[in-house]
């Protein structure tokens, strides 16, 4: 099996994504990450739009170690060409930020690639990458300006989606068992998670709602 087939196949099996930034809820990022992936994430994305290349890269080696322990992906976020320098697994980008082919051009051929989706078409077109961000589901401080789409975006992703999707967006313990009646298997959370003073628990009360993937 190649190094990129491995990846998808770990791709395909996970169910929850942590989105964080370098610091999450004010914290080191190990003691947020580390019973965070403890708890059952199964990938993590670093994005931090004010850290610098070498921030980015320092965090990643820490994720990494992290990640290693559990057999978590990581990805990082907006800079495809820092991916193999970080050692991680792959790259998303937003649908402003470029290609998908020019992402997986800079990160190189072994490595994923992941897309944010926020319209039917944009879910449905989505062939050329990995996976895809299906959301805003609900309102949420990290996208602000961006009009929540709701479940219906998820429903027609359960049904259109070309590639494994993750709901993203506001998502947390309360409503997620609405997003997976619309028909998610995967979800992606940031503050859920990241905020939360028990991040361990937190993700094991997600991954607990979720159907079996890469963990029982």
């Amino acid at each position: 099996m190649t190094e990129l087939a491995d990846r998808r196949a770990r791709l395909q099996e996970a169910r929850l994504y942590l989105v964080c930034d370098l610091s999450p809820g004010g914290r080191a990022l190990e003691d947020v990450l580390g019973p965070a992936l403890a708890g059952g994430v199964d990938v993590v994305q670093l994005r931090d739009k004010r850290a610098s290349a070498q921030e980015l890269i320092a965090a990643a080696q820490v994720a990494r170690r992290l990640c290693d322990e559990t057999g978590a992906l990581l990805i990082i976020n907006d800079r495809p060409e820092l991916v193999q320098a970080a050692g991680a697994d792959g790259c998303h980008v937003g649908q402003d930020d470029m290609e998908p082919a020019a992402a997986r051009e800079r990160a190189g051929p072994a490595a994923l690639v992941g897309q944010s989706t926020h319209f039917p078409d944009e879910v449905a077109l989505a062939a050329e990458v990995d996976y895809i961000g299906v959301g805003p589901v609900y309102a949420t401080p990290t996208k602000p300006g961006r009009h929540p789409v709701g479940v219906e975006l998820v429903r027609f992703a359960a049904f259109h989606a070309p590639v494994p999707f993750f709901a993203i967006g506001g998502i947390d313990a309360g409503n997620v068992s609405e997003v997976l009646t619309a028909g998610a298997n995967r979800i992606a959370v940031v503050r859920a998670i990241a905020e939360a003073a028990d991040p361990a628990a937190a993700a094991a009360a997600l991954r607990a709602a979720l159907p079996a993937g890469a963990r029982p």
